[in-house]
């Protein structure tokens, strides 16, 4: 059940990498594999984030051995939310898969996730049951969770990772919206379209060390905050709201000491002078935000990533 150059497979698996040397191959084995069991046609996308420690020199291996594999090589380092996403906007498929190349995306969910999409899911997501990370990590991630679930534009999916299926159509839609950075598991949401969800044990990663240290997961918890949660930005308008009468009060606490003669009447004015002044200027920030929020979602036109080359493109073999 191998795809050809010329017909577009029925699924598409792609795998991000950096510096994964030790996992590549057995990666692609694996999913290769599963793929094979389960689809009508199937092809890999590597797309690499200007890896040095090997790992282009195996993926042009594994390219010249498999004519499944194709790859896509960055000519930087653009990060673990933009070159995953164009990764799954270039593939082919009729259904995309996104997982990681470390197997703590377990490959055996791919015949799950397909018997799903053919039942009708148009996004299928895997969900972990369980996260081997210490206390304090699965305290903030915990706390993470339930705040944006509190404030974000659309429902949150706790111990969801991006390890997912994606229709056509809801690629080629996500695609639509250029998204300069995109939290890509959010926007699956923001969408709209069906989604069935998948639980599973995640497995410790295979070899190697992961990419993600705190200041990476710092990164994308912000990114993914300020990318769901647009509300933010008029947080200060809100505050300006509640700055405003309380300025009042302390104005008329203030009128009223002067009347009756109270010893803090001076710091009353102060007081209510400092308040409104705050408000004024939160009210000003809040309309400046607002202002930015509506600028950037009329001017993405920025790439997700700028490629180095390709190797083995099926569009490439075809012509």
């Amino acid at each position: 059940m191998n795809s050809s150059a010329e017909q577009p497979p029925e699924l598409s698996i792609v795998i991000p990498c950096f510096n994964e040397v030790e996992n590549v191959a057995g990666i692609v084995a694996a999913v290769d594999r599963e793929a094979a069991r389960w689809a009508y046609g199937h092809e890999i996308v590597l797309i690499d984030n200007a890896s040095t420690d090997g790992t282009r020199e195996a993926i042009r291996e594994i390219c010249a051995t498999n004519p499944r594999v194709w790859a896509i090589f960055n000519n930087r380092n653009y990060g673990q939310m933009r070159s995953p996403t164009y990764g799954i906007y270039q593939a082919r498929g009729r259904a995309v898969i996104g997982m990681c190349a470390d197997f703590q995306d377990p490959p055996e969910m791919i015949g799950e996730f397909v018997r799903k999409w053919r039942e009708g899911a148009m996004i299928v997501m895997g969900q972990r049951r369980s996260e081997r990370s210490g206390a304090l990590l699965t305290l903030a991630r915990r706390t993470g969770y339930a705040l944006l679930g509190r404030i974000a534009d659309y429902p949150v999916l706790p111990d969801v990772t991006g390890f997912g299926l994606f229709d056509r159509r809801v690629v080629d839609t996500l695609a639509q919206w250029q998204e300069p950075e995109p939290f890509f598991r959010g926007m699956v949401v923001e969408s709209g379209f069906s989604i069935a969800l998948v639980p599973f044990d995640r497995p410790e990663r295979a070899a190697g060390t992961t990419k993600n240290g705190l200041r990476s997961l710092m990164g994308f918890a912000l990114s993914g905050l300020a990318g769901s949660a647009k509300a933010l930005l008029r947080v200060p308008i809100v505050l300006a709201l509640l700055l405003g009468p309380l300025a009042l009060l302390l104005l008329a606490f203030g009128l009223a000491g002067a009347v009756l003669g109270w010893a803090a009447t001076l710091f009353l004015f102060a007081g209510a002078i400092a308040t409104a002044m705050f408000a004024v200027m939160m009210l000003f920030v809040g309309l400046i935000g607002d202002q930015v929020r509506l600028l950037t979602e009329r001017t993405r036109h920025i790439p997700l990533v700028i490629e180095e080359c390709r190797v083995n493109d099926p569009r490439t073999r075809a012509a």
